[in-house]
This record gives structure tokens, C-alpha cells and sequence, in this order.
């Protein structure tokens, strides 16, 4: 592929690939045509079929500042065959730590030490690639997707209160850095997963599912890559600071 042909193909940026809502997302736009960079604490596995993966894959530990900022500065380094564009970026990566037999931790239960682990992984790190990658982002007026939750409106029963907290937090950064970006000609928003059908979901879910969602079923992911891949192409050319909510209509 030519210097030229690079330029002009779009690129994702995306966080958290391996499973579940960013694994499908990583096949919404992959069969579009877009050149997706993964980005994962885990080496990209041997055995997965996607052939664009190992060298569109970058190794991150999220939750360790240092490692961000490598991070950021290798992905700087791979858009430069492709004029130093950056389409979107979406931060789909997001941690919840579990008490004995996965139960839910509380304000109580929590350590400030995973208050701080899971705030560096699923608010720090989002602010970080997004100011790092500004000026690739500004080239093409693109935008940035933060995922965050249902559980950041209201206390959930399985979701731990350090996750709840950042993903509200990360709702309210995705309103700050709307308004910051947007004069740069990068659009920024969020979309609010509920219960989609993938392995972290918790034992119980089946009854919020009965009592709570109008549809009476899961999400599924490709649900939510339509969502994500919506809010980075032109189809959402006029949206910006807004949080859509993918939930089947949960609180209605």
C-alpha cells in the first residue's frame, strides 16, 4: 500500500479489543476498511485469525502512567506512514475488581489502593491518549468515544462503587472535553452500555433482564460497535458531548 493509499484510509485507535464489546468493535471496523490499532495488556494472542493484528497491536498497561505515555508515543510513531492522521479513538478499556466469590465491593470494602488502580485505568488513561493524540485527531476533525456505564448513573448491584465513581467521572470528562476539543474540530462523546451479553457478565443478570428491561433480552456487542461506529463517522457529524445510552431501556 502506497504512502498515498495510507493517508486516505481511517484509522481507530481502541482500547480494551480482546473481548466482548471491543473485540466486536474491532470487526465493525475492520469490515468497513478501517485500520484498527488495539491497544492491551496482554501480547496480541498467536492464535487469533485477524492478520492486520500483530503489527496493529500495542502491549499497555493502563493503570501505570509511564506505560501510557509510551504507549501514546509508539502509536505516534505508526501514524506517521499515514501522515500523522488519527480518525477516532475510542476508550473502551475499563477495570472492576471483585470481593471473595466476585461480590460486589462497596465505599466500605474498597482499598484506596484499588480506588486509585481502577480511577488510573478507566479515567486517567482516556484523558491521556486523548490530549496525546490531539494533534493526530485535530488533522482530521475526528473523534473520540468514551465508554462508560449504566452504573454510572445509579448504584448497581454487581458493579463495585470505584468503578460506578469513574465511569460517572468519565461522563463528566466526556462533557469537559467536548467543549475543549470541539474548538479543535474533534468531536468527543460517550456511549452507556447496560447488560450486554459477554463473559463479565455477573450471575443475577437474568433477573434485572425479567424485571427491568422493556425488550426482555441482553444487548449484544455488535449492538454497541454500530453505536461507537456511529458517533466516528459523518452520520454524527453535528454530535458532540453527548451520552448515548445502549441499554434496552433499563430506566425508563
Amino acid at each position: 500500500m502506497t504512502r498515498i493509499e495510507n493517508a486516505e484510509r481511517k484509522t481507530l485507535v481502541l482500547t480494551g479489543a480482546s473481548r466482548g464489546i471491543g473485540h466486536a468493535t474491532v470487526k465493525r471496523f475492520s469490515s468497513a476498511g478501517w485500520r484498527v490499532i488495539t491497544c492491551s495488556r496482554h501480547p496480541f494472542p498467536e492464535d487469533c485469525p485477524w492478520e492486520a493484528g500483530p503489527e496493529d497491536h500495542i502491549q499497555v498497561d493502563l493503570a501505570d502512567p509511564a506505560s501510557t505515555e509510551a504507549a501514546i508515543a509508539e502509536i505516534r510513531e505508526r501514524l506517521k506512514d499515514q501522515g500523522s492522521r488519527l480518525n477516532a479513538l475510542v476508550n473502551n478499556a475499563a477495570i472492576s475488581p471483585k470481593g471473595p466469590g466476585g461480590s460486589r465491593l462497596g465505599t466500605i470494602e474498597t482499598s484506596i489502593e484499588d480506588w486509585k488502580f481502577v480511577f488510573q485505568v478507566n479515567f486517567f488513561a482516556p484523558v491521556m491518549l486523548a490530549r496525546g493524540l490531539v494533534e493526530e485527531l485535530k488533522a482530521t476533525r475526528g473523534s473520540v468515544v468514551n465508554v462508560t456505564s449504566i452504573a454510572g448513573t445509579r448504584v448497581h448491584p454487581f458493579a463495585g462503587s470505584a468503578y460506578a465513581t469513574s465511569k460517572a467521572a468519565l461522563a463528566a470528562l466526556t462533557r469537559e472535553m467536548a467543549a475543549d476539543f470541539g474548538r479543535l474540530g474533534i468531536r468527543v462523546n460517550a456511549i452507556s452500555p447496560g447488560e450486554i451479553d459477554t463473559s463479565i457478565l455477573s450471575p443475577g443478570t437474568e433477573k434485572i433482564v425479567e424485571e427491568q428491561i422493556p425488550l426482555g433480552r441482553l444487548g449484544e456487542p455488535e449492538e454497541v460497535a454500530k453505536a461507537i461506529y456511529f458517533l466516528c463517522t459523518e452520520q454524527s457529524s453535528y454530535v458532540n458531548g453527548a451520552e448515548l445510552h445502549i441499554n434496552g431501556g433499563q430506566h425508563v
